[in-house]
């Protein structure tokens, strides 16, 4: 009779069999296991936006408790213990902290602050990245990842089409509500990036117009035509997205197709645009681009603000964020993330000389390309 084997027999015949030892066995399981459970940590962060936690905990303007916070909440006193071990998540994943109210009772009290993270959650602040979190965590851009092992079997050119029977841009065109959505989230991304224009005068030297390429509703370049008021500023984007937006002196809004013309300028400014197109459809662009700066002659640039991939010298969480946001891309359409020689190839093929890069926006580099 076959002896019957225990755990601990099994786990023993593993690890022999692939030469490891049961601790680092078991590290294997942990890893795998934290990635099964890697969206726990995005489904509490956009719960937390949705509940507005760190609206209130701003609010409160000292450490709130747990029942502070369950009565702000205006939670049922039944999921008290629920409330409490998704906040324990998002302190263990540092979009809060907790610090001692006071030491005087018998059981030390501790109250929920924000952190440098949740801070940039708050609604009312200018750089809030509440509309991004929204965005990216609904379940329009979540869902299609659940076909990405069909996709790779089927036919369509991106996951999103397998998911939703049409492609991105297309579900963008037809569903108004999602679009105004987006528009916001892209918004709330470019009002970070604004932060730094003021501080950097030498990238906007000697420049008297600018052309913002898919500039949206008009947040960069707005901010680019308060720092620099002597720069004509104008936005390119489709006719439906710069419809009715505010114009004045120093910025103009402009209906188009980049594919097909843009306006000249000095400079050209492209945001998180070229990530979503093909490398035949960014040299398209790149060489509009460089027909509307020609009339400065070899003092025209082209200005690029996008994620630049580089494993040999970021760090690892900043390169695994980057590589996160490259397979966003596939998820959603023909386009990606690029390191230094990706942008090298669209760069020269679309006829300019030299170019040079500089980490300028924490996940995205400044990319200056000249004639």
């Amino acid at each position: 009779m076959c002896k019957e084997e225990t755990g601990e027999d099994i786990a023993e015949q593993m690890a022999l069999d692939e030469g490891h030892g049961a601790c680092e066995l078991f590290q294997a399981q942990t890893h795998i296991y934290k990635h099964c459970y890697h969206y726990v940590d995005s489904m509490a962060l956009k719960c937390a936006v949705q509940l507005g936690i760190p609206d209130m905990i701003h609010k409160h303007d000292k450490p709130i408790t747990l029942t502070e916070l369950i009565s702000e909440l205006h939670v049922h006193p039944t999921k008290a213990s629920f409330l409490q071990r998704l906040m324990r998540m998002l302190v263990h994943s540092g979009f809060f902290a907790t610090r001692k109210i006071s030491e005087n009772q018998e059981e030390e009290e501790e109250g929920y602050v924000l952190t440098p993270t949740s801070k940039l959650l708050l609604k009312d602040n200018v750089t809030s990245l509440s509309p991004f979190v929204q965005a990216m965590l609904d379940p329009i851009l979540i869902v299609p990842w659940l076909s990405l092992g069909d996709w790779f079997l089927g036919t369509e050119s991106v996951p999103f089409e397998t998911a939703h029977g049409m492609s991105f841009w297309d579900y963008v065109m037809h569903n108004h509500e999602f679009s105004k959505f987006l528009s916001e989230a892209m918004a709330s991304d470019s009002r970070t990036i604004t932060l730094v224009v003021g501080d950097h005068k030498e990238i906007f030297e000697g420049l008297d117009s600018l052309v913002d390429v898919g500039g949206g509703t008009g947040t960069l370049a707005r901010a680019i035509a308060e720092a620099f008021p002597h720069i004509t500023c104008t936005v390119l984007d489709l006719p439906s997205v710069i419809a009715n937006q505010p114009e004045n002196k120093s910025l103009k809004f402009v209906g188009g197709d980049m594919f097909q013309s843009i306006p000249p300028a000095d400079a050209i400014i492209i945001k998180s645009t070229l990530h979503n197109w093909s490398d035949e459809d960014c040299i398209k662009i790149l060489k509009q681009c460089r027909v509307a700066i020609s009339t400065k002659g070899k003092g025209g640039k082209v200005m690029i603000i996008d994620v630049v991939i580089n494993e040999k010298k970021d760090d690892k969480e900043l390169t695994k964020t980057k590589l996160y946001v490259d397979m966003a891309m596939m998820l959603i359409c023909t386009g990606r993330e690029r390191n230094e020689k990706d942008f090298e190839k669209l760069i020269m093929e679309a006829g300019f000389s030299h170019y040079k890069i500089t980490p300028l926006f924490g996940l995205r580099s400044l990319i200056e390309i000249y004639p």
